[in-house]
Order: C-alpha cells, then structure tokens, then sequence
C-alpha cells in the first residue's frame, strides 16, 4: 500500500483511505461488537496526530479494542498499568551500567521503556501520581524522551490512549486541567445493547479464534496524517468552530448565559485547532475532500467536555460538561 500511495494525488488519498477505514471496520469487527462511533473517533485520532482519553466501566473491552486497532493498522503496542508506586522511569526507560566482558570497561546504556511504541495504553492514568502522569504527557506532547541529558525521538506514528474508571475515584489523581487538554478526544465508551452483548457472549464463549489482518502499516498512517494537514477548510467553517471555541469561555461577549452561569474556564485555542483537525479526518474517511460544518459539530462532543470547567452552580445543579456541551450546539 505504500508505495502506492506515495504515487497518488490527494483525491486518489482520499478514496484510498475511504476504502481502507471501510477494510479496517471490518477486521476490528471480527473481535469488536459494536462500538462503531467510538472506532471512528479512535481511527479520526489516529489520523489527527492527537491523542485520546477514555472513560468506561470495567469489561467493556477498552484494552481488546486498542489492541485490536494495533492489530489492524501492524503497529507496536505497549500496555502500561499505572499504579501509585510507578515511577517516571517505568514509563520512558532507564540507564544501565553495562560491562564489556573484554575489556571490562563499564558504561551507561539506556533501556527504553515501554513509551517507545506506535500505540501506547495508559491504563487507568489518574492511580499514579502527578509526577509520573508528566512524564507521560511530556512525551504525549514532544514525541521524544530525555535521560540524562539524551534526547530519544519515538517512533511515528505516536499514539497514547489513557483510560480512566469513572467508577473508582478513591486513592487517584485526577488530571489537571492543562494535562487533560493535551487529549485531543475524551472517549465515553457505554454498554452494549442486548443484541451486541449476546453476540459477544457467543464469540467469546467459543473455542473458535479470530485472526486480524493488517490493513494499513506505520508508513501508511503518517502518509495519511500529512494527508489530513492538506485538506483545504473554507473560512465559515474555520470561523464557526472557533465561534464556539470562544463561546465557552465565560468572559468573552459572545458566551451565552449558560455558560457564564455554570462554566468557570472554557476551552483554549487547542480546542479550536482539534475541531478543525477532527473535522478534517471525519470528511476523508467518509471519501469527501472538505469539511463542513456538520463534521465540526460531529467531534464537538469528545473535544469539548474534559477542557470545560464547571463552576460550584454547575455542580450543585447536577449539570455535566456533557449537558453544557448539547445545550451550546443545540444554540450555535
């Protein structure tokens, strides 16, 4: 596939990659019941160079699915379990004494850790504290690792989803939010319904297993994502994704009243970049060549609610950031 891509124009690109997302549904759909808007919105991330955080009960699948995406698309793929005793080093790597049994001269080698992947799960990132969720989000952010002074570039395509247990909040440490706002998407992954759970009784139950097949390879992700940067966005639908970027920021003019009742920090500049990037990656995987306005309210959702902050008449009311959210695109 890619040195076929390399040869093609940006339309080709496109119907390129309509066609392998429609393929890479497909093979996920062999171990994955169900969960086709948040499969996108993954795949969208993917394409983005943005990252995502996940929410949801336990037994939903959350690290099946990840896997399975890595699976798909032939990328490396480290699992982290983030305790409160895990340390920065656990994450990016560590410097070793190493001796030459010839010589007996010693030197420090470093171990890279398990950061140095194509995809990356944080599992359950608020149990460790903020000291080692930095060292995550530093790498989230630069794309390399520094020990002792080295730099360490990762691999391409780099792509970390964290999970969080909205149940269990004892013994954690919540994310600030500026660490949160590096997370292009906060995925909320829900129940299957009846039909989609006995299926997954039934396949899970079977002695029969499923073999995913790669669609797409790391070569082909990063030649995608330059493809995203390329799509051409008019200037209303610029504008209209900025417009309601700014309307959640209480004190600016155009915030509606609801949101200088309940909100006490909005979204940044940050927000308004991953509109437009999520609205860019929607439109191709469907095989259109530019976004409209409806593929920027599509991504509002997982873009918006974990870079809003509610204020005490929010919280004593019982209105979510989800709530806000609706309330500002039922308006705009």
């Amino acid at each position: 596939m890619t040195s076929r891509l390399k040869s093609m124009d940006d339309v080709q690109a496109v119907a390129a990659l309509h066609e392998s997302f429609a393929a890479l549904k497909s093979e996920i759909g062999k171990v994955i019941i169900g969960q086709h808007e948040i499969i996108e919105q993954l795949f969208i991330a993917l394409i983005s160079r943005g990252h995502g955080l996940l929410v949801g009960v336990p037994g939903l699948a959350k690290t099946l699915l990840i896997r399975t995406l890595s699976d798909a698309v032939d990328l490396s793929f480290n699992r982290i379990q983030f305790t409160p005793d895990l340390m920065p080093s656990d994450i990016t790597g560590t410097e070793i004494i190493e001796e030459d049994t010839s010589t007996g001269h010693k030197a420090f080698r470093f171990v890279k850790g398990p950061v140095f992947a194509n995809i990356v799960l944080a599992d359950e990132i608020n149990r460790t504290p903020p000291k080692t969720q930095a060292a995550l989000l530093e790498a989230m952010q630069e794309h390399n690792v520094t020990a002792a002074g080295n730099r360490y570039v990762l691999q391409e395509p780099f792509f970390v989803l964290a999970t969080q247990n909205p149940i269990e909040q004892e013994g954690t440490y919540p994310l600030p939010e500026a660490q949160l706002d590096r997370f292009m998407f906060n995925l909320w992954l829900d129940y299957p319904s009846k039909e989609e759970e006995v299926l997954i009784v039934k396949t899970t139950t079977s002695p029969s297993s499923l073999v995913v097949k790669p669609v797409l390879n790391a070569e082909d992700v990063c030649l995608y994502q330059d493809l995203v940067r390329r799509v051409p966005v008019a200037d209303n639908v610029i504008s209209y994704a900025v417009d309601l970027a700014m309307k959640t920021r209480p004190g600016t003019p155009a915030a509606p009243q609801f949101i200088k009742d309940w909100i006490r920090w909005g979204a940044g500049p940050r927000a308004s970049q991953y509109l437009i990037l999520g609205a860019k990656a929607r439109c191709i995987l469907s095989g259109r060549h530019t976004p409209d306005i409806d593929d920027v309210r599509a991504v509002a959702r997982p873009v918006l609610r974990h870079r809003l902050v509610t204020n005490f008449s929010a919280e004593a009311e019982g209105i979510s950031t989800v709530e806000i959210v609706n309330k500002l695109l039922a308006e705009s």
